[in-house]
């Protein structure tokens, strides 16, 4: 398997000193992801958690929803590569999902798997929701779910800043995180793609038979877009909290299916875009809006 870091040599200037040395690198590599034997997806990941994964991919395309849709995942004996020296070994970059008899396989032909492979896949807004609403496995929009002081919102980055520990030896990753309404920090995830890391928590999060994650805030380490905003409504997650801008799909998404979306989330500051009901803003606050 891939490294999650390598290290390569560097020419390093500081002040007008000039050394060499090694620098250490987030590892990236091609995962296909393949169902009941058949190609569905490519995405460039950080090794690791990779069958987490190609099961939170799936979540989000609205095949699966327990664990026990799953017949099992393993790593193709097939995809081979030389090394070197000339030896063939798995190159563990291509996963297979069994599905367990009676779940239907994702549409490779049909518009709804379309639309959640790229946040640039070109289809209007509408389709966009439209294919979230008739593919979500839970009831829209989402109800309950936890409810935070804003004191206890801000306390999150940090908290997800502290979790990532590959990030501190290479500062080339995203994270995402899932905190319950205590702030108590649940599971992280760090990959190079930043919606990849979302799909490792929801992918371990299905393994565990946590769906839907009803209970729970998702904070992520970049900006919010119309894709990670979907991947949270499909596992059932009611609050999104981003240190960066959503965009405007993002909002209009979290408006319809009742998602909590929080932006720009740097120390005591914050963006509520949409579902500010589950924010325990208190009488100033009140105050502030007469």
């Amino acid at each position: 398997m891939g490294r999650i870091t390598e290290r390569r040599p560097v020419v390093r200037i500081r002040d007008g000193v000039v050394s060499e040395r090694a620098d250490t690198l987030v590892g990236e590599e091609p995962l296909e992801i393949r169902v009941n034997g058949r190609p569905l997806a490519v995405t460039m990941r950080t090794p690791g958690d990779d069958f987490a994964l190609a099961a939170g991919f799936l979540v989000s395309e609205g095949v699966l929803a327990s664990a026990d849709e799953v017949a099992r995942i393993a790593y193709c004996a097939g995809a081979t590569a030389a090394d070197g020296e000339g030896r063939v070994t798995n190159t563990y970059n291509v996963v297979d999902v069994r599905l367990a008899d009676g779940v239907a396989p994702p549409s490779l032909d049909g518009l709804e798997r379309n639309v959640y492979t790229t946040s640039s896949c070109g289809l209007c807004g509408k389709a966009s929701l439209d294919a979230v609403r008739t593919t979500a496995r839970w009831p829209l929009p989402l109800t309950g779910g936890p409810r935070l002081a804003p004191a206890a919102l801000a306390a999150l980055p940090d908290r997800l800043r502290a979790a990532q520990r590959v990030f501190e030896r290479t500062g080339g990753l995203h994270a995402a995180a899932l905190f319950d309404d205590e702030g108590t920090l649940l599971d992280v995830r760090e990959d190079v793609g930043r919606h990849n890391a979302v799909d490792k928590v929801v992918g371990l999060a299905l393994t565990r038979g946590d769906l839907p994650l009803s209970d729970a805030v998702l904070m992520v380490s970049g900006r919010a877009s119309f894709e990670l905003a979907q991947k949270a409504v499909m596992a059932g997650i009611p609050m999104l909290a981003a240190v960066s801008a959503p965009s405007s799909l993002a909002v209009d998404l979290a408006a319809e299916s009742g998602l909590t979306l929080v932006g720009f989330l740097r120390g005591t500051s914050m963006n509520v875009y949409a579902g500010a009901e589950r924010l325990v803003l208190g009488e100033a606050a009140a105050t502030a809006r007469s």
